[in-house]
């Protein structure tokens, strides 16, 4: 059973504890990775804790933990040579037990152990709305959303993938009775109706319903005149006319009256069939069944908040409805949420209450994650307070709490710092930002490879600007925000996707060359060799792969399998130059070719995990 190094060693180390200080059992063995292979491959940094825990000296506590554990097996001897310092364990791994384990590793799973127990996981990884264009904004939460679901699935977790799409409510009606008019008009053919319509009819109709009676009061407090006067109260009124409209629109919504449900449903059609286009551009593994709007909750909300008030959960509050959630049991938020306005309608929270309940008690979710803006924080919180205050968060298979985590990020920023925009400050659409991306990698290809045919150098491109584009968001803590940057993101050199493709690409050229010698596949079967110091280097890094992924999964933070994966990359070009593969002799040339298609294999299979497309040539 293949075995991080790193866990052997703390389980051994724990172990020792134990035995040696009976009455410190639960300490931390504090093994951590050697900074400098001088000095070993790990180090165990428990004494100095350990020693001011039991009042003793560091380097005593230091001798009898070496004494205590047995590393026979895995590691050189320990001395008293092995203490550094005021009592650092230095260790030093055996590289016939490294290449034992990677003897284990290299197998189909590539040592990734099924997940035990495995859960059920909602991940909420998109919200788009409809009538409006995909932005920027709505880069991050598919593409870190995405990769989390994929490596859920990859350690054998059950992941359900939602989409919750903002398609109701009165912003909706507003976008369907502006299109009931201009199509009324002839000034709009709702059959060849394009997402830039529907953007454009969203920002009208916003415009138009609101208009309020602030300027008008304004006008009359100040004395500013009959003409101002005469324009503000049109204004108003024109604004009252169509508010009222988009109210009356959305009653015939809820009573699904075919004329205006029909425009309803291409709003949805049109939007839907652009956003799921960019998900597969995208390679964001969200299609229609993964989507669910905010529609498909609107008949249970009156039923959910009657009960909310009726077991005493959701009080009144000047005519609104409202839970408190100041009990530290849901969060100790001094911001009571609310479910129900005081003109009886109902809010975003309601809706998500509402979803909380469906994806514990439907779908039977252990672990349900949202992978939403950083400002939607305190929201959130609100929404889980009352979704754990009322029950909705228990599930009824395993009668145990679903874990509700908010997987938060950061913005994208321009290179000013600021939000990234437009030279004109508007926001900048997702498609624009995919094409300009693709185009820009087509001319780095073509630059560097001007041979390859038009098709080819498409092909090429394409894969390397969506790998690029996604890989230079998910490198980054995405708690941050980060600065957008096309030339540092389309490089080949730095922690980039470009750069780990052509690590790839270059580790597979090695048998394509090895094909053209005449060297047979008998490398697959030969006995892994760990001799020089840039192979191990080599295989503590591969050796890392399954513990990294469990890390993504348990944080939710797809940058540890982002620099895993560029410091592996790293790991072989030290190897590929220090260690010649083909031109050694039979012997050593195979096992090298076994290391090189394990590390190739584990690429693929971490650029995989983050969504990242992957082409054969470059």
């Amino acid at each position: 059973m293949h075995a991080d190094p790193q866990d052997v060693l703390y389980a051994r180390f724990k172990a020792a504890i134990a035995a040696a200080f009976p009455d410190a059992p639960d300490a931390d063995p504090m093994i951590a990775e050697s900074r400098s292979a001088e000095h070993g491959d790990y180090q165990c940094n428990a004494a100095m804790p350990l020693a001011k825990r039991i009042k003793s000296n560091p380097r005593e506590v230091a001798k009898l933990l070496v004494s205590k554990v047995d590393l026979s097996d895995i590691a050189e001897p320990l001395t008293e040579a092995s203490i550094a310092g005021p009592g650092f364990i230095n260790i030093r791994l055996r590289p016939e037990a490294l290449a034992t384990m990677l003897g284990a590793m290299d197998a189909p799973g590539l040592g990734v152990a099924p997940a035990a127990p495995a859960l059920r996981v909602v991940v909420d990884l998109m919200g788009v709305n409809l009538s409006k264009q995909m932005h920027v904004g709505h880069l991050r939460s598919p593409v870190i959303g995405d990769a989390i679901a994929r490596t859920l699935e990859r350690l054998g977790h059950s992941v359900i993938r939602q989409n919750h799409v903002g398609d109701w409510g009165l912003p909706i009606a507003m976008v369907t009775a502006r299109l009931q008019r201009l199509a009324a008009m002839g000034k709009i053919n709702l059959d060849r109706l394009t997402l830039d319509d529907l953007d454009r009819a969203y920002r009208d109709a916003q415009a138009e319903c609101q208009r309020d009676s602030a300027g008008l009061a304004a006008a009359q407090r100040f004395g500013l005149g009959p003409k101002a006067l005469a324009e503000l109260e049109e204004q108003v009124a024109g604004a009252t006319e169509a508010f009222l409209s988009a109210r009356e629109t959305l009653i015939r919504l809820q009573q699904k009256e075919p004329a205006t449900f029909a425009i309803w449903q291409r709003i949805a059609d049109v939007t839907m069939k652009v956003c799921l286009d960019t998900c597969r551009r995208l390679h964001v593994n969200v299609t229609s069944e993964h989507s669910a709007g905010e529609s498909s909750y609107a008949d249970e909300l009156t039923p959910m908040v009657a009960e909310l008030q009726a077991r005493g959960i959701a009080e009144p509050d000047q005519g609104a409805l409202v839970v408190r959630l100041d009990d530290p049991a849901y969060g100790s938020i001094k911001e009571p949420c609310l479910v129900r306005k005081t003109d009886g309608g109902y809010l975003y929270a309601t809706t998500d209450i509402a979803a909380v309940r469906r994806r514990v008690q439907k779908f039977h979710a252990d672990r349900v994650i949202y992978v939403i803006d950083a400002r939607q924080n305190l929201h959130l919180r609100q929404v889980f307070g009352a979704s754990q205050r009322a029950g909705y968060a228990i599930n009824p298979v395993t009668k145990a709490p679903a874990l509700l985590e908010h997987a938060a990020f950061g913005s994208v920023l321009g290179e000013d710092g600021k939000p990234f925009k437009t030279r004109s400050g508007e926001s900048v659409k997702l498609a624009d930002l995919i094409q300009e991306t693709v185009d820009r990698s087509r001319a780095a290809v073509m630059s560097r490879s001007p041979e390859l045919s038009g098709d080819e150098a498409a092909a090429i491109a394409e894969g390397v600007g969506i790998t690029a584009l996604k890989y230079a968001d998910l490198c980054n803590d995405r708690q941050r925000d980060y600065v957008f940057s096309f030339d540092r993101m389309l490089a080949f050199e730095g922690n980039t996707g470009p750069y780990l493709l052509y690590a790839l690409v270059r580790i597979r050229s090695i048998f394509r060359k090895a094909a053209e010698r005449g060297v047979d596949d008998a490398w697959m079967s030969t006995t892994l060799s760990i001799v020089e110091p840039a192979e191990k280097s080599l295989a503590l890094r591969l050796l890392k792969y399954p513990s990294t992924l469990g890390q993504v999964a348990t944080h939710l933070e797809p940058h540890r399998l982002c620099q895993y994966l560029y410091d592996l990359a790293g790991a072989f070009s030290v190897f590929f130059d220090r260690c010649p593969v083909l031109q050694a002799e039979p012997a050593v040339r195979e096992a090298r070719l076994r290391l090189c298609d394990l590390t190739a294999r584990v690429l693929a299979d971490g650029l995989a995990v983050l969504g990242l497309p992957a082409p054969e040539r470059m």
